[in-house]
């Protein structure tokens, strides 16, 4: 398994496989690196007839794949065929999932030298590793673990996109935005647009990206209240945890728990009034990206459950400032009585 900057280095060389499986949280990040491969080995003028690309989500037969690889290109001595969202190559054992890895485990061995074959994966949290499956396609094929991009290289990626709108922002403002934004490219992307758009006439300010943006233990609230919703104790607990060996004080986690709760039931109602997104997040006035994400997170919860939940956090906040019960105890307390309402 190699890492982004192996691969690009591979690409550099022109050193081209011809079989590829992408891992990582960020989409928009794998995405731009397979862009990057079909720049290198399409001719422009013929990508539409030499790229097929495929929706893993939805196939039910490898042979799909096959035909799509077995094709010869036109015009040129490479073609590519993509599967993307490829989500066979997760830890799920349904008989369809295992029957595509399956003939994909076989197929791998044989695929032609005129075409390159490409799979991706998307995590589902900034927690999962790949998977047994792709650890065991990784001596048949290149499979790069697309890791996001920290520190100075994220800096000197996201200066590029307000170069690109010749937006000038100083190095502090810089620091400041990418350690607000969650570390994903088609937000980042999208964020340094409406930045730009807030600051039209004028230079970035700190207090421009403090105004627009939430803290970041906001990120691991999210993925608490997730693993809420899908019952996963183990891992609810562990961001907790996670979140203490910070220094986040729990009567901080309680508010910030709660907080996201009282989100998800204003959106709640929002949605079965029949609101669309543009008249939420009109409403509670936060950045989309974040809207987008409380929408999908309000789909695992009843109204009854979030009511359930607040009702739960009061409780324990009361009884965290009223006596002298180990707090942390009564954090993972109210985590489980959450899941078990």
């Amino acid at each position: 398994m190699i890492n982004l900057t192996q691969y690009e280095e591979k690409l550099k060389k022109n050193n081209i496989d011809n079989c590829y499986i992408f891992c990582g949280i960020d989409e928009e990040l794998i995405k731009e690196n397979i862009k990057n491969l079909l720049e290198t080995v399409l001719n422009k003028d013929f990508i539409d007839l030499n790229y097929v690309k495929i929706d893993g989500n939805t196939l039910d037969s490898f042979d799909k794949v096959i035909n799509a690889c077995e094709t010869l290109p036109f015009m040129s001595d490479k073609k590519v065929v993509l599967v993307y969202r490829s989500n066979f190559l997760d830890e799920g054992e349904d008989n369809n999932k295992k029957k595509l890895f399956n003939e994909l485990k076989e197929y791998v061995k044989s695929v032609p030298e005129s075409c390159i074959l490409i799979f991706y994966y998307i995590f589902k949290n900034k927690r999962e590793k790949p998977s047994k499956k792709i650890y065991a396609l990784d001596s048949k094929c290149t499979v790069i673990k697309a890791d996001k991009i920290y520190g100075k290289a994220l800096e000197m990626k996201v200066k590029s996109i307000f170069d690109k709108k010749d937006k000038n922002i100083g190095n502090v403002e810089l620091k400041l935005f990418c350690s607000n934004i969650p570390n994903d490219m088609g937000i980042l992307e999208n964020e340094v647009e409406k930045l730009c758009c807030y600051t039209i006439d004028r230079d970035i300010k700190r207090e421009d990206i403090y105004a627009m943006y939430p803290k970041k233990n906001d990120d691991d609230i999210f993925d608490l209240v997730d693993f809420i919703g899908d019952k996963k104790v183990k891992d609810a607990l562990k961001v907790l945890n996670e979140l203490i060996y910070k220094g986040e004080d729990i009567p901080v986690i309680i508010y910030m728990i709660e907080r996201q709760f009282k989100l998800l039931y204003n959106i709640k109602q929002y949605i079965e009034d029949g609101k669309d997104k543009n008249f939420i997040a009109s409403k509670i006035k936060l950045p989309n990206f974040i809207i987008e994400r409380l929408i999908r997170q309000s789909k695992k919860f009843t109204l009854k459950q979030i009511k359930g939940a607040l009702y739960i956090c009061l409780n324990v906040e009361e009884k965290i400032k009223s006596s002298s019960l180990d707090k942390k105890t009564e954090m993972e307390l109210l985590i489980i009585e959450t899941i078990t309402a």
